[in-house]
């Protein structure tokens, strides 16, 4: 079982930038990405990113705004946005699993608490 811890939300402006953490601990996943969900809204999938560095995936709406990285040696995947937009706003939701595939997909997903990040205009 992998325990997964979100932070860095919060309030800023349109335009703005903010960086989220995912500590990771317990038994290491080889699949992380980032979900989110919108108040009214199903979650979606903002990115993934394999633990090897060589699989890297986003979805549309943010290409070019945000990126993914980790750190090894903490444990720790990132999901740096820029640009931010108030249609942004959202519960951001760390996750893990075994396989690419059903990462992106959502299925069996380990889950993080998640994180408010509010975007103001």
């Amino acid at each position: 079982q992998v325990q997964l811890a979100e932070s860095g939300g919060g309030l800023v402006q349109a335009g703005g930038s903010l960086r989220l953490s995912c500590v990771a601990s317990g038994r290491t996943f080889s699949m992380y990405g980032w979900f989110r969900q919108a108040p009214g809204k199903e979650r979606e999938l903002v990115g993934g990113i394999s633990w090897s560095g060589d699989r890297i995936q986003y979805a549309d709406s943010v290409k070019g705004r945000f990126t993914i990285s980790s750190d090894h040696t903490k444990k720790t995947v990132y999901l740096q946005m820029n640009s931010l937009e108030p249609e942004d706003t959202a519960v951001y939701y760390c996750a893990a699993n075994v396989f690419w595939e059903r990462l992106l997909q959502g299925q069996l997903n380990s889950w993080g608490q998640g994180t408010q990040v509010i975007v103001s205009s």
